[in-house]
């Protein structure tokens, strides 16, 4: 009766009432949210606490089996430690195929760490600092590739950046730094040529290789809408991948940079809300910008394969599964390239890729770059390319090195 007569007679104070009582609502499931949140946030915490024990761990692992020269792997234990955690997870209710996800990822990086630290150990490596040149700059998918490389391994990683891939390798020759990091193939954009070429002239070796997952995102200087856009800046590499996003933003103008980096930082520098720069998450953390669009490109699957070049060799164990990488140069005659190919087919070697450039300066004539599953230093891998250096009209091997755990 009481509301009735407040309804009818003070219907304005009601509605007061009313929207008064729907903004504690919203404001108690605010602070209800937070709390949970923060509590998420405590967990988060504890369980990247929990995976850097279980590295130093690991890293324990890896200097005894060096110590006892004991192989880095072992497949049963392994596969009982994945069964452990199929079995728990379905105790505790989690999802098992979840939690043996997780622990793939897990034990893919404790053997990526073991094998790194046994080409280290075998090619005399400090571990104390490295100097690794790169084009482009800080915040780059190179800059980047380096850190994913090179931060567990070594105490100190300097980076330097360089305008072209050509000065990034040229430090290395010139001693400069140990080492480059130079992109060589994409799964959207394919083969990176001028890593190629470089590597055909400049007798720089492959020691490594990275593989790393490339995330598109949109940068700004503040959080604004999308459709407030004009100008747009990345590499033509980048703008090519994120050709769909971009259709949708007719007023925007889109402007090549030398690195998708620079233009994160151009897009710091000028403080310009109406612009926006194509560029990784990480780009955005270094240059404190903010993402207002992620995972544009086109294909969501988008790797970018890096290879780290220096100026010798490395050393490979043979329980450490290696790649190849070879240049060959095939004479005019019929069939040549399949005599080749053929070699590997007979000692049983497996090829991964096989592409042909057009040699320079001579028109018509073409070489061919190919990676192969197997390591310089075993026997069976001497005699097969022994036999293919002598079908071949050249033979150059840009480098053995272990190959990355997916």
């Amino acid at each position: 009766m009481i509301m009735s007569v407040t309804s009818k007679k003070f219907p304005q104070l009601e509605f007061k009432l009313t929207n008064f009582s729907v903004h504690r609502n919203r404001y108690d499931m605010k602070k209800e949210l937070e709390s949970i949140r923060e509590r998420l946030d405590q967990i988060d915490k504890t369980i990247l606490k929990a995976v850097a024990e279980r590295q130093d761990i690991v890293k324990e692992v890896a200097a005894l089996k060096i110590d006892k020269e004991a192989g880095i792997r072992d497949m049963e234990r392994e596969e009982q430690l994945l069964n452990r955690v199929r079995l728990f997870a379905q105790e505790i209710g989690l999802d098992r195929y979840y939690a043996e996800h997780l622990f793939r990822e897990i034990i893919t990086n404790s053997v990526r760490f073991q094998t790194h630290s046994l080409v280290d150990h075998q090619n005399e490596s400090n571990g104390e600092t490295i100097k690794v040149s790169y084009q482009g700059t800080d915040g780059a998918y190179s800059h980047l590739a380096i850190q994913r490389h090179f931060g567990e391994r070594y105490g100190k990683v300097e980076s330097y950046g360089y305008d072209t891939f050509l000065g990034a390798a040229k430090a290395v020759k010139e001693g400069e730094v140990d080492l480059a990091c130079l992109p060589i193939e994409n799964t959207t954009a394919g083969s990176i040529n001028d890593t190629y070429d470089i590597l055909g002239e400049a007798h720089l070796h492959i020691v490594g290789e990275e593989i790393l997952k490339i995330v598109h995102c949109l940068l700004a200087v503040e959080e604004v809408d999308v459709s407030q856009i004009r100008r747009i800046l990345s590499h033509p590499q980048a703008i090519a991948q994120c050709t769909h996003f971009l259709s949708r933003l007719p007023r925007s103008k889109v402007e090549s940079y030398l690195d998708t980096a620079i233009s994160a930082r151009k897009v710091l520098e000028d403080g310009d809300l109406s612009q926006a720069a194509i560029a990784g998450a990480h780009a955005a953390d270094h240059y404190g910008l903010k993402v207002i669009a992620h995972d544009i490109a086109n294909q969501k699957e988008n790797y970018t394969r890096f290879v780290i070049v220096a100026p010798k060799p490395v050393k490979v164990d043979l329980q450490i599964p290696a790649k190849t990488s070879l240049l060959m140069v095939t004479s005019n005659e019929e069939g040549s390239l399949i005599e080749c190919l053929n070699v590997l087919h007979e000692f049983g070697i497996n090829m991964s890729k096989l592409e042909s450039r057009p040699r320079m300066n001579e028109p018509w004539r073409y070489s061919f770059h190919l990676d192969i599953m197997a390591n310089t230093a075993d026997a069976e891998t001497k005699k097969a390319l022994k036999k293919l250096k002598e079908k071949a009209a050249e033979l150059t091997i840009l480098g053995c090195y272990a190959k990355q755990e997916n």
